[in-house]
């Protein structure tokens, strides 16, 4: 019955897990690829058909072509980047997901709402300059893996930094400092359960060189890789509490549906382990590219490999069966 459907994806981000997953829980698979990179992704056997594209800004253009394929979105950062918002809800191929996070997400403003009233600790957000206690991090809206931030000292850097902009929308966030924690959590509206599936840090350019740096750079937190990192056990519990409140408020304050599938609380742990959330991702994030083979939180709940890719996948497999794809596709 899977084999009757195509999960797809653009050529990007997580797109080798989420196929690989998809390859393994026995779908047809399609990626979106960029012309350059028609050859990398020829390398590997999981992938059944690549599209090519010039930009993935063509993507609208070849919706029409593939409406006959049977085809699954899976959603990912590039989406987002790419395609911004708009691009995202018009959509008319199923998604995986709920389409209406997004306006959460994307908008920081909103984001920082739903966090606050979630019952979390997150940093304080300062609206006007005059307002603001430094250090502080100022952050352009949307998802660009770090892109557009700045750690800023003094009000002067600040309004330089804030010229950059254009006019583009930002925020200025409190800088909490402690150890950078990223949690990969998955929550089933067919199980009603919520799993976390595996954890990381980001490895970001330049920010985590500077104290090999002997002269003075501006910190950059574009993300370019990241590492695995295992939380201590007493702390866990309020891990899986901190992903359980903000699914619950997002079904209150987003729609009926809420927050569902993949999400990232990214978290700083302070020297007295308070857990402070400073950004949600509301959907598979790149960091769950090392577990691939899974990680040690999933195999305390599944006895074979289980990546983020796959969990998806296994999603819709068992939505299919029980006749309830409506649940969890926009």
């Amino acid at each position: 019955m899977n084999d009757q459907f195509t999960i797809s994806t653009l050529g990007s981000h997580s797109a080798l897990q989420i196929l690989k997953g998809a390859k393994d829980e026995g779908f047809k698979t399609l990626i979106i690829s960029l012309n350059k990179h028609i050859s990398f992704y020829k390398r590997f056997p999981f992938i059944d058909e690549i599209v090519s594209v010039n930009s993935f800004l063509e993507f609208p253009k070849i919706e029409k072509k593939l409406q006959d394929k049977n085809i699954i979105v899976i959603p990912h950062g590039s989406f987002v980047a790419y395609l911004g918002m708009d691009g995202n809800k018009i959509m008319s191929l199923p998604y995986f997901g709920n389409k209406k996070v997004l306006d959460f997400e994307f908008d920081r403003v909103k984001q920082g709402e739903w966090l606050k009233k979630s019952g979390i600790n997150t940093p304080q957000e300062f609206k006007n300059i005059s307002e603001v206690e430094f250090p502080v991090i100022l952050k352009s809206f949307g998802a660009a893996g770090g892109k557009g931030y700045f750690l800023v000292n003094n009000k002067e850097h600040l309004k330089e930094k804030i010229k950059t902009f254009n006019n583009n929308q930002y925020i200025i966030q409190q800088y909490v400092v402690g150890v950078p924690l990223y949690i990969h959590y998955f929550y089933s509206p067919l199980t009603k359960n919520l799993e976390i599936l595996s954890m990381d840090r980001r490895y970001e350019t330049n920010v985590d060189a500077l104290g090999r740096i002997p002269f003075n750079v501006d910190p950059s937190y574009v993300v370019v890789g990241n590492s695995p990192l295992v939380l201590r056990e007493s702390m866990l519990p309020e891990a899986y509490a901190m992903g359980e409140k903000v699914v619950k408020q997002s079904q209150q304050l987003i729609s009926k549906k809420g927050l569902f599938g993949p999400f990232c609380l990214e978290t700083i742990i302070t020297p007295d382990q308070k857990f402070y959330v400073i950004e949600i991702s509301a959907r598979i994030v790149a960091g769950t590219n090392l577990f691939i083979k899974g990680s040690p939180y999933s195999d305390l709940l599944y006895n074979e490999p289980m990546s983020t890719g796959r969990r998806i996948a296994r999603e819709i497999k068992i939505a299919i069966k029980s006749n309830r794809l409506e649940k969890i596709l926009d």
